[in-house]
């Protein structure tokens, strides 16, 4: 099992920054594919960014491309992604998700972990 944790989360005018944090706790941390989706308020859940176990591999989101990047720390169990200029639209609840193996993926249901989610709100 892994737990995973969010935070970071917050209320920030457009143009903004918050940095999202993923901890994670159970199993080997470096052994897991991360990512990160968001789901704003009647919509689906969609894919923001993903890397890979070493953190050697990352994709992003056409909408999130570069204003969002995605590191992980392995030695600490986190993932971390940074969030730069940011918009309304990305206003969404945020959540960081995790799964076995070496390739990173940008589909929802291939993750076998999820955390609680962290609400990110961007006011204009």
């Amino acid at each position: 099992q892994v737990q995973l944790v969010e935070s970071g989360g917050g209320l920030v005018q457009a143009g903004g920054s918050l940095r999202l944090s993923c901890a994670a706790s159970g199993r080997t941390f470096s052994a897991y594919a991360m990512a990160w989706f968001r789901q704003a308020p009647g919509k689906e859940r969609e894919f923001v960014a993903a890397i890979s176990w070493s953190g050697g591999s990352t994709r992003y989101a056409d909408s999130v491309k570069g204003r969002f990047t995605l590191s992980r720390d392995n030695a600490k169990n986190t993932v971390y992604l940074q969030m730069n200029s940011l918009k309304p639209e990305d206003t969404a609840v945020y959540y960081c998700a995790a799964r076995g193996g070496r390739s990173l993926y940008i589909v929802g249901y291939v993750y076998d972990y999820w955390g609680q989610g962290t609400q990110v709100t961007v006011s204009s």
